[in-house]
C-alpha cells in the first residue's frame, strides 16, 4: 500500500540514530516499540476497514479520546476511511528518547498519513485527557477549525488519573470486590513457551475502588461534554459513545464483579444523564459493550489473556477484531443501520463473544486446561502474536535485523 510504503522510506534511510530494535521486556510489556512494524499494522487495519468509493468533501466533524491505542485507535482509522471524519485525535504517548518512542506514538503517525492520504482535515494532539489544559487547547482547535462537533468517542484507559480541579492522584487497581480471587492466568517465558499458574488478588478496600472509579469511570467523559456545551460546540444530533466491556463469567470476578467493573458500570450511568443534558440539542450518549481483543490494557488483566485465547480456539477467524467492531459502531452512530441495544441501552458489538454455545465451549476448554494441554485447548501462537504486534513486532514482511529510524516527530497539525 501507498501508506506503507512512504513510511516505510522515512525509517530506512540512513541518520546516525538507526539501530537495531528488538522486543526486550517482561511479561506482556515490552519496552521498545519497533516504528515499522507499528507503520505496517495500521496500514493492514487500513486495508481490513476498506474504503467508500466516494468519501464526503466535508465528513462528520469527530473527537476520539484514546485514538492512539486499541478500540479507539480502530474507530479512529474507521473513521477516516469509511466516514471521512474531520476533527482531532488524543493520545498520551511517550515521545522517542533512550528508548523508542511508545507504540502509540508510531501508530499516530501511520494514522496521520492515511488522514492525509484521503484527504481529511483530522489532527491528533499528545496531551493527557484529563487536563483542563488539554480540554482548553483541543476546544479551541475544534472551535477555530470546524465550528462544531458531531461525533465524540470516549476510549480511555488509563492507570492513574490527576483530577485538575483537586489536585488529588488517582490510581486504579485491578482487584476483586467483596473476597480474594484466584484464576488461572497465562505466562510466556523468554523462549516463548506457553505456561499456566494460578495467580491470587484479594480484594480490593473501600478507597481502592472508589480510586479506580475515579481514573475509569465516567467523570472525565461528563466533562468533556459539560466543556462543549459551555463553548456552545455541540451541533445539532451530537452522539457521545464511550467504550465498555463486560466479558466471560470466567473473568467476572476480576472484572466485571471488580474494580474495573464498578467503574465500567459509573460509565454505563453516566451515559444516562449525558443523554437528558444532550436532549436540547437532539443528542444522544450511549455506551458500547465490545468484544474481546488483545490490547495493551487488557494484557494487564489476570486470567484475560488465557481466556482470549481459548475464546480464540473456539471461535477462529470468527472472533471479531477492533476493526469489524468499529464498522459496526459507526454505522449505527451515523443511522446508516438501526442501533442494537440490550435492555440496559447499551450498543452491544458482543454478542458473537456472549453466545451461549460459544461460552459453554469456553467454559469447557477452561476447566479441563493445564500447561500439558494450553497449546491444545488454547491459540496460544496467535495469542502471542497478537500482543507482540501491539509494539510492532512479528508484523509478516518485516525484517527485524536491519537498523530502523526510531527518532521520529510526532504528526504536525494540519
Amino acid at each position: 500500500m501507498a501508506l506503507c510504503g512512504c513510511l516505510l522510506s522515512q525509517s530506512e534511510g540512513s541518520p546516525v540514530s538507526e539501530r537495531i530494535v528488538s522486543p526486550a521486556g517482561r511479561g506482556f510489556l515490552l519496552l521498545d516499540s519497533h516504528p515499522t512494524g507499528c507503520f505496517r499494522s495500521v496500514a493492514q487495519m487500513r486495508a481490513e476497514a476498506g474504503q467508500r468509493a466516494q468519501l464526503p468533501e466535508d465528513g462528520p466533524v469527530a473527537l476520539v479520546i484514546g485514538s492512539s491505542a486499541g478500540y479507539g485507535l480502530a474507530a479512529t482509522v474507521v473513521g477516516l476511511a469509511r466516514h471521512g471524519i474531520r476533527g482531532v485525535g488524543i493520545g498520551f504517548e511517550r515521545p522517542p528518547g533512550r528508548r523508542t518512542a511508545t507504540a502509540g506514538w508510531y501508530r499516530t503517525i501511520a494514522t496521520d498519513a492515511i488522514a492525509g492520504e484521503l484527504g481529511c482535515d483530522f489532527s491528533f494532539v499528545n496531551a493527557d485527557a484529563f487536563a483542563d489544559t488539554t480540554k482548553t487547547d483541543v476546544l479551541d482547535l475544534i472551535a477555530k477549525r470546524f465550528g462544531g462537533l458531531d461525533y465524540l468517542v470516549y476510549s480511555v484507559a488509563a492507570p492513574r488519573r490527576t483530577d485538575p480541579r483537586t489536585g488529588v492522584t488517582y490510581q486504579s487497581v485491578i482487584k476483586p470486590l467483596g473476597a480474594a480471587h484466584t484464576t488461572k492466568t497465562l505466562e510466556f517465558d523468554s523462549e516463548g513457551t506457553p505456561t499456566l499458574r494460578e495467580i491470587g488478588a484479594e480484594p480490593a478496600n473501600d478507597a481502592e475502588a472508589a480510586a479506580t472509579v475515579q481514573v475509569m469511570g465516567g467523570e472525565d467523559w461528563s466533562r468533556w461534554i459539560t466543556a462543549l456545551a459551555e463553548r456552545d460546540l455541540l451541533r445539532d444530533g451530537f452522539r457521545t459513545v464511550a467504550l465498555s466491556y463486560i466479558g466471560s463469567t470466567l473473568t467476572s470476578a476480576i472484572y466485571r464483579d471488580g474494580t474495573i467493573g464498578a467503574a465500567k458500570a459509573h460509565l454505563e450511568a453516566t451515559a444516562d444523564g449525558l443523554s437528558d443534558r444532550l436532549s436540547a440539542v437532539g443528542g444522544r450518549a450511549l455506551t458500547s459493550v465490545n468484544g474481546a481483543a488483545v490490547t495493551q490494557a487488557s494484557t494487564a488483566i489476570p486470567g484475560i489473556a488465557l481466556y482470549v485465547g481459548v475464546l480464540r480456539a473456539v471461535l477462529a477467524e470468527r472472533l471479531q477484531s477492533p476493526v469489524e467492531q468499529s464498522i459496526q459502531l459507526w454505522d449505527q452512530l451515523t443511522g446508516a443501520r438501526p442501533f442494537d441495544l440490550d435492555e440496559a441501552g447499551r450498543i452491544r458489538l458482543d454478542r458473537w463473544e456472549l453466545d451461549p454455545a460459544v461460552q459453554a465451549k469456553v467454559a469447557e476448554r477452561w476447566a479441563s486446561i493445564t500447561s500439558e494441554t494450553v497449546t491444545e485447548l488454547a491459540d496460544v501462537d496467535w495469542f502471542r502474536t497478537q500482543y507482540r504486534n501491539l509494539y510492532g513486532f512479528d508484523v509478516p514482511g518485516i525484517d527485524y535485523s536491519r537498523p530502523v529510524e526510531p527518532d521520529l516527530p510526532w504528526p504536525m497539525p494540519r
